[in-house]
């Protein structure tokens, strides 16, 4: 990875944006104040009907948490990104977003009439607002992963949050490996039960990604990684023989 930003921003607190980051590029989201959530989604650009899947993310890697060495599935069997580094250590993929009516009852109703930038936003309509950029709406919401997040489950099950699990200017990095649409939420986790506002801000940045080693920790972490690699590499292999035939038949 390069050491120099591509770009750089920061999502401030409660807010939502996207992008489209292309493969062989990282994304480092870092928080800056600790105690953040990052809630994200992620879609094929060129057929958004493949997207994050969560459940086969968390069964092929025999996890409850993601980290370093994990990947990030599409419900096609593909790897849309794979963490590379992470000082945080523990990074939630079980609890979704957070809804408006219980960011209401949590924290109580503030809108941009009343409070501008401050306003008290959640999750989802977050995620919806971004979806709206590119024609889709509800019906393509998934569950989202919850970067620097930790919740545990106890002996009976429940799921419990757990605050201030991140210091101030923990990062994770997010290697992509196909180009991939992705929206990202600084709303407050659905489990945080603060009892004020506990929305952070969180940056991020844009970085080109070094070449695959000869042993990586993510493709070779288990033998589901290296399936869900050589299903990129039949995906891209299909689309750069595409774009060739149809160069052949423009010309």
């Amino acid at each position: 990875m390069t050491d120099q930003p591509l770009y750089r921003d920061v999502l401030p607190a409660g807010c939502h944006w996207s992008l489209l980051i292309r493969r062989g590029h990282v994304l480092r989201l870092t928080d800056l104040e600790g105690g953040a959530n990052l809630g994200m989604l992620l879609y094929n650009p060129g057929n958004p009907l493949e997207r994050l899947n969560l459940p086969d993310t968390l069964k092929c890697q025999h996890t409850f948490r993601l980290g370093t060495g994990h990947c990030l599935y599409s419900d096609m069997g593909r790897v849309f990104c794979s963490i590379i580094q992470d000082t945080a250590g523990w990074h939630d993929a079980a609890c979704g977003a957070a809804n408006r009516a219980l960011v209401e009852r949590r924290w109580g109703r503030l809108d941009y009439q009343q409070a501008r930038n401050e306003m008290h936003r959640n999750g989802i309509d977050g995620f919806l607002v971004e979806l709206g950029k590119y024609g889709l709406g509800r019906r393509d919401l998934a569950a989202n992963v919850n970067f620097f997040s930790k919740v545990v489950a106890d002996a009976d099950g429940a799921l419990r949050y757990v605050p201030g699990a991140t210091p101030a200017g923990a990062h994770v990095d997010l290697r992509f490996e196909m180009d991939t649409l992705v929206l990202m939420s600084s709303a407050p986790h659905p489990l945080d039960s603060a009892e004020q506002w506990p929305a952070r801000p969180v940056a991020w940045e844009v970085r080109q990604a070094a070449p695959l080693a000869e042993q990586d920790i993510c493709r070779d972490a288990r033998a589901e990684n290296q399936r869900g690699f050589l299903n990129n590499r039949l995906y891209h292999h299909q689309h750069a023989c595409g774009h060739e035939h149809a160069q052949e038949v423009t010309a």
